[in-house]
């Protein structure tokens, strides 16, 4: 029975150490494959303690604001797993330096088959460095709009108002304009068309359309609102009422809803016109002569108008 649990060992012994591939001067064997495995792991649990520990028991303390503490705390987990990469070859006895071919050759991938991936990841890191956008920043880019609640290595996670999540890659957020509705002032001003029908009293118009913005409980009093007269339609007299608020971080929609909802009550209550397209046909009265064709059909009846 030992003689068979040896001959087992020596065995096992012999095929974690085999050569599978030849790297330079050393052999990648097996057992250098499982050392790896395990240093890897350990390094992401590592990995995850570390930045769990960073956050909540010192980058809190600083006061720092959330988004900077994850940016901090991500880029401080990607250091780890790039060190404990490179500690983790080492450990299998993996000569660095004879990866030099390997390194060609993916590099060739990389430029073809994987650029957009790099693209990606690199737009990750800029983003967390510059934090053009963070968590809970409102952004509308490439047709999305929503809250922005996680940022990863190769993309970003949007939550819209349908609570939708919708994964945008890193690299909209470096190539595209990227409109932020929570980077620096969230104060903006918000621009509603308007158009009231020829011939109505226009400075009645703007006493009731700042009276109706000034009531709403999010627009702000300083600046206050103000109604510009824009132009001359085809059908109507052009308005746009501006209104100052800082709510389009939160409820952009719901805030434009309630003012339209007012505007229309107190334009209707007030006996003002909105205006839908018109026409005006003209009938002139006279003769048309129409030549008639011997060989056929008139090509059109004789009118007297």
């Amino acid at each position: 029975m030992f003689e068979d649990m040896n001959q087992f060992l020596l065995y096992a012994k012999k095929l974690f150490e085999y050569p599978l591939v030849r790297l330079g001067s050393t052999d990648l064997t097996l057992k250098g494959l499982v050392l790896v495995a395990v240093w890897m792991t350990l390094i992401v649990v590592i990995d995850r303690t570390m930045r769990r520990i960073v956050v909540e028991r010192i980058l809190r303390r600083t006061h720092l604001e959330p988004s900077l503490q994850f940016a901090i705390s991500r880029i401080i987990g990607y250091c780890l797993v790039v060190l404990g990469g490179y500690i983790a070859l080492q450990a299998a006895g993996i000569d660095l330096s004879s990866l030099a071919i390997v390194a060609g050759a993916v590099g060739v991938g990389i430029g073809f088959g994987l650029q957009n991936i790099i693209n990606n990841f690199v737009s990750g890191l800029i983003i967390l460095a510059e934090r053009p956008v963070a968590l809970g920043h409102r952004v509308e880019v490439a047709g999305v709009a929503g809250i922005v609640t996680q940022i990863k290595l190769r993309s970003t996670v949007v939550v819209t108002n349908d609570n939708i999540s919708i994964i945008v890659p890193n690299s909209e957020f470096i190539a595209r304009p990227v409109t932020n509705w929570s980077h620096g002032d969230p104060k903006v001003r918000l621009r509603l068309a308007i158009g009231v029908a020829y011939g109505s009293d226009v400075e009645k118009l703007a006493r009731l359309m700042v009276e109706v913005a000034a009531a709403h409980p999010a627009t702000l009093k300083d600046p206050p609102p103000k109604l510009f007269f824009v132009g001359f339609g085809q059908s109507s007299l052009d308005f746009e009422l501006g209104v100052w608020t800082a709510t389009m971080s939160a409820r952009p929609i719901q805030y434009r809803s309630d003012l339209f909802y007012a505007i229309e009550r107190s334009l209707r209550q007030n006996h003002i016109e909105i205006p839908f397209p018109q026409r005006d046909l003209h009938i002139r009265s006279g003769t048309l002569k129409i030549d008639q064709d011997p060989q056929g059909p008139p090509s059109g009846p004789s009118a007297r108008m």
